[in-house]
């Protein structure tokens, strides 16, 4: 799996702290690769995220889920997302209902929040974002939809299309309808600070692109799969292009933190059945793109977790971060102070982006039902499969050896015992806030 971030702050007296409370736009794709975009030797132009990147700083290890619901639930809760026993994508409600949110902290610090994409966290209009802490929200209550028909999957949750979690239908595709909303909610902002979390549904499946983007993609691309795919990259990256412009039009960018990342890495599966017309889309494996990292989406291997991350200052930030953190940095950023312990596993990166010397640091990471996980604490890195007595344990030094190639379990006894024990502790306060009925 691979996932991907990016992160522009465009004001300089953000990055010094300044006591103004900075506007905030999070930008979240679905299940695009570590190399899907341009700047990364990807084959799809992405012109806007190639000029964010020109003008930011690398956060060259920053970690996600392996998934599309725990990484929301971690951005959302600055915990990690196995806390809540939220492990795989998920249509029920995923938080407990007292939930200090990352909107619902934002709000109390004066913020007006919206939230125009997919939410994830639970698919029924009673469990969506306004019940925790969106003043608007739009779009799919579920997971990937259909790109114009707006369906997510068969079932129980097929209809999931919603303004203010009333169920609603309207034409369109759906990355334009996800821009259109966010730009006309920016247009619509006046003196208050705001929290705008965009998640697009671009680059998951089902994926149906247009015409007017189908013939934009290089004739290099070849096949139907790729050619979608391409396409729907390119799609994305001008959806980024019309929210930083509606910033700039507004006169609000100079006072924005703009956030570009995706859920989880880049997916290289089989199409999981799901139907294309022939002369639209070819069934076969998906061209994600997730290299050197090794493996893809759903796992705990660096492709499925580590993604990239530019901020809008010189230079670049090696230590490593993850998607947890976000909710602590933008609640100091906001002047919020929690009335209790929030239990947060993540940590306000803003004193080391803005000043350098990062703390040492361990990064805990589930994945699927609990069948896997990691730990990374430099220069090593944990990797656990299975339960009991068919656990296996493998070790890599991350450092020295980022696409983990050389388990090191076998010849470190002593590392591995320090790490075996460290994920022990870790791992403790699992599922100590499951959502319950």
């Amino acid at each position: 799996m691979r996932r991907f971030f990016l992160l522009l702050l465009t004001c300089c007296p953000l990055l010094h702290a300044a006591a103004a409370k900075p506007n905030i736009v999070f930008i979240m794709a679905d299940d695009l690769g570590w190399a899907d975009v341009a700047f990364h030797a990807g084959t799809a132009p992405t012109p806007t995220l190639d000029k964010l990147a020109r003008e930011g700083l690398e956060l060259t290890h920053h970690y996600a889920a392996p998934v599309c619901s725990p990484t929301r639930t971690g951005l959302m809760t600055g915990r990690c997302w196995s806390r809540f026993g939220v492990t795989t994508p998920q249509s029920e409600r995923a938080l407990p209902w007292d939930t200090v949110t990352l909107p619902r902290a934002l709000k109390s610090a004066g913020y007006e929040t919206c939230l125009t994409g997919k939410w994830h966290l639970g698919s029924k209009p009673a469990w969506g974002p306004n019940h925790f802490g969106f003043d608007h929200s739009y779009g799919s209550l579920g997971g990937g939809v259909g790109p114009w028909d707006h369906h997510y999957k068969k079932g129980e949750f097929t209809e999931t299309w919603h303004r203010d979690e009333k169920l609603i239908t309207e034409p369109g595709h759906v990355t334009d309808l996800i821009a259109k909303e966010a730009c006309d909610w920016l247009e619509a902002r006046k003196d208050a600070p705001f929290f705008l979390y965009v998640p697009l549904t671009a680059v998951h499946l089902p994926v149906k692109e247009p015409e007017e983007w189908l013939s934009k993609v290089p004739a290099g691309i070849t096949g139907a799969v790729a050619r979608q795919y391409a396409a729907c990259i390119m799609h994305m990256d001008a959806a980024v292009g019309q929210i930083v412009a509606a910033l700039e039009k507004n006169g609000q960018r100079g006072s924005t933190l703009l956030v570009f990342t995706s859920d989880n890495g880049g997916s290289t599966a089989e199409n999981n059945g799901q139907a294309y017309p022939p002369d639209d889309y070819a069934t076969g494996p998906l061209p994600g793109n997730n290299r050197p990292l090794r493996d893809e989406k759903g796992s705990v291997y660096e492709g499925g977790t580590r993604v990239p991350c530019l901020l809008n200052w010189p230079g670049t930030h090696d230590a490593p971060v993850q998607i947890i953190d976000w909710m602590p940095t933008f609640c100091a950023l906001a002047g919020f102070k929690p009335a209790k312990d929030l239990k947060w596993d993540g940590v306000n990166l803003w004193p080391q982006l803005a000043e350098g010397a990062p703390p040492p640091r361990t990064l805990y990471t589930v994945g699927p039902n609990f069948k896997s996980c990691a730990l990374r604490c430099d220069p090593w890195k944990l990797v656990v499969h299975g339960s009991g007595e068919k656990t296996k344990y493998e070790l890599y030094d991350i450092i020295a050896d980022p696409n983990e190639t050389k388990d090191q379990a076998a010849l470190q006894p002593d590392a591995l015992a320090t790490m075996k024990e460290r994920l022990r502790v870790m791992a403790r306060a699992d599922r100590d806030a499951v959502a319950k009925d």
